[in-house]
């Protein structure tokens, strides 16, 4: 089987879920401070609480939906490795460093904010996504 490379599919998935919680534990105590009531609030647009509630208390918020974009097209191209036939090895190696540059970037995010370490780190992680692309790409075009 070559299905190693699913292994940092699942992690990066429940990392999302760990986001999701922090994101939720942090928020959930802003808007009570910020006087905000859940219960007469209606929908709105992404980041329309920024200003509203701390800023510290909207990170894991906004890293939570940095969560749902890139790491999308990782999933795309972990699977077409997988099914493929070559997801064990070198390609399982690099999709373990998008995962653990990914959970890095979060907890950065998350805290400290950084933006220069912020960056450095996404284009490390998106130069791993990109050799995954070339090497999913090397495989179903081969032959």
């Amino acid at each position: 089987m070559h299905y190693e490379i699913l292994k940092p599919v699942v992690v990066l998935i429940a990392w999302t879920l760990v986001m999701c919680a922090w994101m939720m534990a942090v928020r959930m105590p802003a808007l009570k401070k910020a006087g905000i009531d859940m219960s007469k609030a209606r929908g709105g647009r992404p980041g329309i609480l920024d200003g509203m509630v701390p800023e510290q208390a909207q990170w894991p918020a906004h890293n939570y939906n940095h969560l749902m974009e890139q790491p999308t097209l990782f999933y795309a191209v972990a699977l077409t490795i997988a099914l493929s036939g070559t997801g064990n090895g070198f390609n399982a190696y690099l999709a373990w460093a998008y995962v653990g540059l990914r959970i890095v970037h979060s907890i950065v995010q998350a805290t400290v904010n950084k933006i220069a370490i912020r960056f450095s780190i996404f284009v490390l992680s998106t130069l791993v996504l990109a050799a995954l692309t070339l090497h999913a790409g090397m495989a179903v075009f081969r032959g």
